[in-house]
């Protein structure tokens, strides 16, 4: 047998599946005291690890790299081999937690309900159950022929939506 498929069957049988919980405590745990929080942490059968980060202001590429060393330091590659990724939490993405929706009160968001409709939208509350929306709406209004504008605001909550993003106007 040749020294390269040695190599490659001790790495397989060696290689233990990386755990994302114990991931998750580290940056927590490192985290912990600043404006930057884990938003979340994906580890595939090839041990490769997306651990998700993001912020009430913003997030330097610095910050994702010293995060990334203090969670390699606390693993020993020669028992655990896989591939760290530690990014930002990218504009764009569906919001996963409570607090990434704080951060966008009185800004504009995108909401894709369960239902099918999608709704541009100005973000005016937040809660731990549900958000309040408002948004222009196109309404029958007694005694005119056509429909009028007017701003409507209705709260949703978290279980009647399949995600929300922070919507970019590039106009």
């Amino acid at each position: 047998m040749s020294p390269l498929i040695s190599y490659l069957e001790s790495k397989i049988f060696r290689s233990t599946m990386i755990d994302c919980e114990k991931i998750l405590a580290i940056a927590d745990r490192e985290l912990s005291g600043t404006d930057l929080f884990t938003v979340s942490c994906k580890c595939s059968p090839m041990n490769e690890v997306e651990l998700l980060i993001d912020s009430d202001t913003h997030v330097t590429i610095e910050r994702c790299v010293e995060l990334s060393r203090k969670i390699e330091a606390e693993f020993n590659r020669d028992e655990e081999d896989y591939q760290l990724t530690v990014a930002s939490a990218g504009i764009g993405e569906p919001l996963r937690l409570v607090r990434q929706y704080q951060k966008l009160v009185g800004e504009s968001i995108e909401v894709l309900l369960k239902s099918g409709v999608k709704i541009l939208a100005t973000l005016d509350e937040v809660s731990d159950e549900a958000i309040t929306i408002s948004y222009d709406e196109a309404v029958v209004v007694e005694g005119k022929k056509k429909k009028q504008m007017q701003r409507t605001t209705h709260t949703y909550a978290y279980d009647e939506i399949k995600w929300t993003k922070e919507y970019l106007d590039y106009k």
